[in-house]
């Protein structure tokens, strides 16, 4: 693959990460302001912004709806409604690290589902990275120690739904045009969202609360949109990095925005956490390079048996 297109797909997952990570914050500020459903709603709203850039030429607008798995759409519509109302109650209730902390235990939910059903194998390490993390969760929480709430229950829900939509979206194949994919996460939060706000909805008064809703709303779309540009020019491996960086923006934001320092505990669970992550990749890596060097030792070896054949 060539350097500089795969360089340009990390940038663009660090780019969509530091969206998703912004878009958190705008949900945290509207905190007290609007009931969570209203916000996840605009999500909804403000990502058909994006769509005018995700359709391919060869696409009509009529994909959104257009699948050959219906039964996938609805689980990814379904799963992501409730992880964006989960998550933005989450971040209105919690502190933006421990809220990712929990968040971040997606993997290892994604693991046992794969694992379930979808009759994956899966790695020793790959499972030394999925517990470790969860030990790093459990240091953030220290469960018995500190009181649990709604916040965190509401942060669990979000990394259960993302794990329901990643096996969903796995279970629809490639077959599914890329805009019903993009669809489908924002038809949820729009009927399932919507219907749940009614009873508590407000029309929003001031320009901030605009301004925040459209940076929670369209900064969230705009992620899904690099994510999908990234994915194109480098490997999942080395796109789901980056994905750890949300945790730095999370401390920055908790620290100075929103004057919540973290304690030496939590410090210590996020970096157990992170690493966790950074073990998984670690590996991949030196999976993938023992793979492209067997496969270059073969190529010489076919090349010099052509060499004597071709002698002889």
């Amino acid at each position: 693959m060539n350097t500089a297109f795969l360089s340009s797909g990390m940038m663009l997952a660090f780019a969509a990460f530091s969206a998703f990570s912004i878009s958190d914050a705008y949900s945290k500020l509207l905190a007290g302001q609007l009931d969570p459903f209203e916000v996840a709603f605009s999500g909804g709203v403000f990502g058909f912004l994006i769509i005018p850039f995700i359709r391919r030429p060869d696409e009509s607008y009529r994909d959104i709806f257009s699948t050959t798995h219906p039964l996938m759409w609805l689980v990814r519509a379904v799963s992501i409604f409730a992880a964006t109302a989960a998550s933005v109650e989450a971040f209105m209730l919690l502190s933006m690290p421990e809220a990712l902390s929990l968040m971040f235990l997606m993997p290892l939910f994604v693991t046992i589902l794969s694992v379930a059903l979808l009759h994956e194998k899966v790695s020793g390490w790959a499972w030394l990275a999925v517990i470790l993390g969860f030990v790093g969760v459990l240091i953030v929480l220290r469960p018995g120690v500190r009181a649990m709430h709604l916040g965190h229950l509401c942060a669990l829900i979000a990394a259960v739904a993302n794990a329901v939509g990643v096996i969903a979206y796995r279970l629809a194949g490639t077959s599914t045009p890329r805009l019903s994919l993009f669809g489908s996460s924002l038809f949820g939060p729009l009927i399932g969202d919507g219907a749940l706000m009614l009873a508590h909805a407000h029309w929003p008064h001031g320009v901030k609360t605009w301004a925040f809703l459209f940076g929670y709303g369209f900064l969230a779309a705009l992620g899904q949109l690099l994510m999908m540009m990234a994915t194109e020019r480098a490997p999942a491996n080395r796109v789901a990095l980056p994905q750890y960086s949300q945790m730095l923006w999370a401390v920055a934001f908790s620290y100075f925005l929103f004057h919540q320092p973290l304690d030496g505990w939590t410090f210590v669970g996020i970096v157990v956490v992170t690493f966790s992550g950074m073990l998984n990749w670690i590996r991949q890596r030196i999976r993938y390079r023992h793979m492209a060097m067997k496969e270059r030792r073969a190529a010489k070896q076919r090349a010099q048996a052509q060499y004597v054949v071709s002698r002889n």
